[in-house]
């Protein structure tokens, strides 16, 4: 989705702003992030033993990489015209619904929770992103996401 300016989201509260396209989830990704995170457990990172002790077989991916996805599915998603910077201000409330086996496919569904214009130049938005899981009905991670846009 392309937008000319952030001032074109101000009346969309509430309304499904975007999605992202479709990620796959490898055992490579998984390492990776299990590598920089130092979070080694082996439900994530050892192939054999999940598949004799793990519930279907498969590693899982963490659920702190399935959250670090957002920032990359937002970039993706959407472009407002204007912005020279946007960060990642925090988050208010993240739910790990649905474990994410690897070889799936995840996507970002963003909506627009909350605007508030900071001051001239900055302008706050809080995004419900839902984080799905192709061709499953429950979602991987459900969070509400405070970005701040500058322009």
């Amino acid at each position: 989705m392309k937008l000319e300016s952030i001032q074109d989201l101000a009346d969309r509260v509430g309304e499904e702003i975007c999605n992202s396209d479709w990620l796959l989830i490898t055992q490579q990704r998984i390492e990776m992030f299990a590598n920089a995170t130092n979070d080694r457990q082996w439900i994530h990172v050892d192939v054999e033993r999940a598949e004799r002790e793990a519930p279907g077989g498969l590693t899982i991916a963490h659920g702190y990489l399935t959250l670090s996805l957002v920032a990359g599915f937002a970039d993706e998603a959407m472009e407002i015209g204007g912005i020279k910077q946007v960060i990642n201000y925090g988050l208010n409330k993240v739910r790990f619904v649905s474990p994410v086996v690897v070889g799936s496919r995840l996507r970002g569904r963003f909506v627009l929770s909350e605007f508030t214009q900071v001051n001239e130049s900055t302008t706050q938005l809080i995004w419900r992103v839902t984080i799905e899981i192709e061709n499953n009905e429950r979602p991987a991670c459900v969070a509400d996401v405070i970005f701040r846009y500058y322009t």
